[in-house]
């Protein structure tokens, strides 16, 4: 940043807008106020009643920093700590995917469940109903990550338990301090584990939420590179085929669930076919309609267990 004017937050909005589009950012302007918004210790709005104001060394030595990350490729949401999610704002780190718009779909399929609406097909949803004599639902999020599915579960529904599932110790953590943020250690437990392989025996749950690793290792050239180079590949990657881990999730989801229980998954719209193969002909599931995202796209797939 050149020194020979004043550098007010006006100036530093437009500057660094320029300078990270043209080092490939595709949200440039957002990232900009993010990071100065950041630096300034305030919301993004207040920067527009400041800009005229000149920005202080502290300010400026901070936002500078934040930058030189940014168009290196790290993600806005891993240099901020925290990302929005369903209207609630969560902590992330490196060792969790970045939340994302596709996957508040799952959230919306989960209300849809339990409060007996239907589906955008027109499609009548059964009304869920607990199976565990308390009267509780019982619900499991399989690839917890930052903890966003559980908490927003036992934020929407208030009489559930969840038990919040992954393989990494690191990511656990994070998910951990979102369930203290939101105020639900009482309804969510966290448990290291393998999908379901060192999760013990209980209760069978009513729904099984997850949002698995589904791309195939020959799709990273397709990936943006701060999506491959920065988020863990042990959330993204399931194998060669990208069903690696939904091949193993479903047959294990049908020891877990109650009868009438439901299978709701992230999907890419890649695997769909292969995926939705998975449950058709076997007496074990009911396949319900996959539900689309906004452009069209095969997001979740839910299946309901028969009996």
């Amino acid at each position: 940043m050149p020194e020979t004017e004043v550098w007010t937050i006006g100036r530093l909005l437009n500057w660094t807008t320029d300078y990270l589009a043209d080092r490939g950012s595709p949200s440039a302007r957002l990232d900009t106020e993010l990071l100065l918004a950041e630096a300034c210790g305030c919301e993004r709005i207040e920067l527009y009643t400041r800009f005229d104001t000149p920005a202080s060394d502290k300010t400026r030595t901070t936002f500078r920093e934040l930058v030189q990350r940014r168009a290196e490729g790290m993600p806005v949401a891993y240099l901020l700590g925290r990302r929005d999610f369903y209207s609630s704002t969560f902590r992330v780190s490196p060792a969790v995917l970045i939340p994302r718009p596709e996957t508040e779909l799952l959230v919306v399929a989960l209300l849809d469940l339990v409060n007996a609406r239907g589906s955008e097909e027109g499609t009548a949803v059964a009304p869920l109903t607990p199976a565990s004599p308390s009267g509780q639902f019982r619900f499991a999020d399989v690839g917890t990550g930052s903890g966003i599915l559980a908490v927003c579960a036992a934020e929407h529904v208030a009489n559930c338990q969840v038990t919040a599932i992954d393989i990494s110790q690191e990511a656990l953590e994070v998910a951990r301090q979102n369930v203290q943020d939101h105020g639900h250690t009482d309804r969510i437990e966290l448990c290291h584990s393998d999908l379901f392989d060192s999760v013990p025996p209980g209760e069978p749950y009513d729904v099984i939420l997850s949002n698995p690793p589904y791309i195939a290792e020959n799709e990273v050239d397709m990936m943006a590179a701060e999506t491959r180079d920065y988020e863990p590949r042990l959330a993204l990657f399931a194998g060669e085929s990208g069903t690696e881990v939904i091949e193993r999730l479903v047959p294990q989801a049908a020891e877990r669930l109650a009868p009438g229980g439901s299978l709701l998954m992230e999907i890419s719209p890649m695997i769909e076919e292969r995926v939705v193969g998975l449950f058709e002909g076997q007496a074990t599931w009911e396949l319900l309609p996959v539900v689309k995202d906004l452009a069209g796209l095969s997001r979740v797939v839910h299946a309901r267990k028969v009996g």
